[in-house]
């Protein structure tokens, strides 16, 4: 998750989830207590991050961290966290990606996992700026290696559904609640390759780098049409700026 300032934005909603998926993954085990974590937080509920794991201060440069949970020798689960800085700029002028189809059947489903063995060999024969994007053996699109993918078409946006085949992502939920706010309209539906190719605008949120846009699919060049995504990018800075502010 992004950390501004040595704040993590959204902590709970991610820790939320870890917990969801702790639950469903490991019923038989005592979960670790995420209170306890050494990562501070939006409610100032948790303490702050070590001199020596940080290395971040007031003005220092993006970060982001990362809440890692896995049995230990004795299968008992325990938590980490790990810190590093963040290059560009989340939710402001980022580059555009470049998406690139890998065929996985049934996505990676619902959980964050730590292995990413086959996402790193994708993405290992791309070039720079360039991304895989998951989809399925017929070409419905699930998500791409690390970002929900949306698609803008007539002023409306879609996203494929959080059905068990995609990672809920955070920033997805709070940009679709974001988006229907704004008065743009919103649904959760199946996504072929076709409909991105055709589509006025995509574009990928993700919970470090926020909203992303994207101008190429397996080679071909996109064309964006509105501003869609560009104001939604810029009410996602202001939510995640304004929680942070609101701290200071």
């Amino acid at each position: 998750m992004l950390v501004l300032d040595s704040r993590p934005i959204e902590l709970d909603a991610h820790l939320n989830r870890l917990a969801s998926s702790l639950e469903t993954l490991f019923p038989n085990r005592t979960p670790p207590d995420l209170s306890q974590l050494d990562v501070p937080s939006e409610s100032g509920r948790y303490g702050s991050l070590s001199d020596g794991t940080s290395g971040a201060s007031e003005g220092d440069a993006l970060h982001s961290i990362r809440v890692t949970v896995a049995p230990d020798a004795g299968s008992e689960l325990q938590a980490r966290t790990s810190l590093r800085a963040v290059e560009p700029k989340p939710a402001l002028g980022t580059r555009p990606i470049s998406l690139h189809s890998l065929a996985m059947p049934g996505g990676l489903g619902p959980h964050k996992w730590v292995d990413r063995t086959l996402l790193d060999e994708a993405q290992a024969t791309l070039p720079e700026g360039a991304l895989p994007l998951l989809s399925e053996e017929g070409g419905s699109v699930l998500e791409a290696s690390r970002a929900n993918v949306f698609a803008v078409r007539n002023g409306a946006i879609a996203t494929p559904p959080a059905d068990g085949r995609i990672l809920p992502g955070i920033t997805r939920m709070r940009v679709i609640e974001l988006s229907t706010a704004m008065g743009i309209e919103v649904s959760e539906r199946e996504l072929s390759r076709g409909d991105l190719l055709a589509a006025d605008e995509v574009f990928l949120t993700g919970s470090v780098r926020g909203v992303e846009p994207v101008d190429a699919l397996d080679g071909m060049l996109l064309t964006t049409r509105g501003d869609v995504s560009t104001r939604i990018a810029e009410r996602l800075r202001l939510a995640w700026t304004g929680a942070h502010a609101a701290l200071r």
